[in-house]
């Protein structure tokens, strides 16, 4: 063998060495995993979505700047998100915006964070808006609750309090403590 020869084998020998290491490192890197950061299995933006009930009826509609639903837990997170609620007798009655929210689909639950609004759609319901910093909404019963603080305003009427306990379908609102309002008759 010359030296040629020799020098391309021991080249070669180096290059599958070296590869042999980095598949090595790879696996064993792939195995390592860290728990608690799970990737979304899909993301959208500008998204807009409506589902439907068992009869075909509009159940809600939502959208969002943005979305990443991770499907090993059923759960999807959301960017400014606004819902239309279609509470049972089938016309969106409230719409509900936030800076953040999450869908669990698992427990139909909708929990909204920082800044959520709930605005009566129809002008004419005694209730106009609520703001406060989180509520949750299972979307099976329709009932929404929140220990944080709560603003009201409807026609006439300025109330706040600690913690809420609202029945979208029935429309029955309670505030659980430290109720203050005022009232001005038109």
């Amino acid at each position: 063998m010359n030296r040629i020869t020799l020098g391309i084998v021991v080249f070669f020998g180096l290059a599958f060495l070296l590869y042999w290491q980095a598949q090595i490192k790879r696996s064993e890197l792939d195995a390592v995993k860290v728990r608690g950061i799970e990737r979304p299995d899909f993301i959208a933006d500008n998204l807009r979505t409506t589902e439907f009930n068992q009869f075909g009826f509009v159940e809600s509609r939502v959208s969002a700047e943005h979305m990443e639903h991770y499907a090993s837990s059923d759960i999807t997170h959301f960017t400014k998100p606004v819902y239309l609620i279609y509470p049972e007798n089938g016309k969106a009655q409230w719409k509900l915006t936030a800076d953040k929210g999450q869908l669990n689909k698992n427990t139909s639950k909708v929990i909204l964070e920082k800044n959520v609004i709930i605005d009566a759609i129809d002008i004419e319901e005694p209730l106009q808006s609520l703001s406060t910093q989180a509520i949750a909404v299972d979307l099976t019963t329709m009932i929404g609750t929140s220990q944080e603080m709560v603003y009201i305003k409807g026609k006439g009427f300025i109330i706040q309090g600690l913690g809420l306990h609202a029945d979208l379908n029935s429309q029955k609102l309670s505030l659980l403590s430290q109720v203050e309002g005022t009232y001005e008759p038109h």
